[in-house]
């Protein structure tokens, strides 16, 4: 099938914005690492020759949802800085494909006034459970925090009481090399989490403000929080986090949620990837992945590029 000649001159453009490395285990997920690129172009050309369509290019997980709208961006092409990396797709093939003559990104809706009543609808919907996923957070980490042994004592105690008893906590992290571990059970995964900050002395900073966080919630009540943030040790920052949780409320109190599952990856500064913000990390995950969670699949920790749990290594 491949790609029409229209979309490889985008997508060559759109690919030129990405890091070396980057490019480089794309061309390696593609050609199912039997293309050894000696450099970008070499790169950029075997992902553009050996790529099946567009829209399977651009749903890799490398090519994230910014680069796409960057490049649609300085094309001129008009689309809400608050859209989906998906819709960004649709938007790009309808610009390859000249449907995008105004260069102003079409709706799907015709029916304005039904368009304006469902967006409502799903906006007040989404500010709840963002709001929900606001609150867990800072509740969350203050009292996780407070376990450091120079931290501000909560009055509130840290302790299995907060997770589910089959709960799950898949725990990756990188200075020097990957490493991952992985907790079953509101015990086990509650004393994990609390030696980060009791015993190796860390403090999680989450970036509750935009791209920082988000969340979704499945048709049978299970709501899944992405959050970003900066891992601290006393006044140096040593890397950042990406943190997942799935919730479930607890049917015999009311307004109570409790913890299902964790995925917690933190990754140290000397492992970021060129070009990322220590100030202000952001999800990567778009709403579909993160839906993943319940359609009967675990998401997986992206490539995982993280920090250590060892104090020795840490500092």
């Amino acid at each position: 099938m491949g790609l029409s000649e229209r979309e490889r001159a985008g997508c060559r453009v759109l690919l030129e914005q990405m890091a070396t490395d980057e490019l480089m285990a794309l061309t390696d997920t593609i050609t199912n690492r039997l293309v050894l690129p000696q450099s970008r172009q070499e790169a950029i050309h075997a992902i553009l020759v050996y790529s099946q369509s567009v829209e399977e290019l651009l749903k890799r997980r490398k090519v994230y949802r910014e680069i796409i709208f960057k490049y649609l961006a300085k094309e001129g092409v008009v689309v809400p800085p608050c859209s989906e990396k998906h819709q960004l797709i649709h938007h790009a093939k309808q610009y390859w494909s000249g449907q995008l003559t105004d260069r102003v990104a079409e709706t799907e809706d015709i029916n304005p006034n039904k368009q304006s009543y469902e967006q409502r609808q799903k906006q007040q919907e989404e500010n709840d459970w963002h709001r929900l996923g606001r609150e867990f957070c800072q509740w969350f980490f203050e009292l996780l925090n407070s376990q450091h042994p120079l931290g501000r004592q909560s009055k509130e105690q840290w302790g299995p009481q907060h997770f589910w008893e089959d709960v799950k906590l898949k725990f990756c992290y990188n200075t020097l090399e990957k490493n991952m571990e992985e907790y079953v059970g509101a015990e086990l995964v509650s004393l994990r989490l609390l030696s980060l900050v009791k015993e190796e002395y860390l403090l999680l900073n989450p970036n509750l403000g935009a791209g920082g966080l988000k969340c979704v919630i499945s048709p049978h009540g299970l709501v899944v929080v992405a959050v970003a943030g900066t891992v601290h040790r006393g006044s140096i920052c040593l890397g950042i986090f990406e943190q997942i949780f799935g919730l479930i409320r607890c049917p015999v109190s009311e307004n109570t949620w409790k913890i299902k599952l964790v995925n917690l990856k933190i990754v140290g500064e000397n492992a970021l990837e060129p070009g990322t913000q220590v100030q202000k990390p952001s999800i990567k995950y778009e709403s579909n992945e993160l839906q993943e969670l319940y359609d009967g699949k675990e998401l997986s920790l992206v490539e995982p590029q993280i920090l250590s749990n060892v104090r020795t290594e840490l500092g």
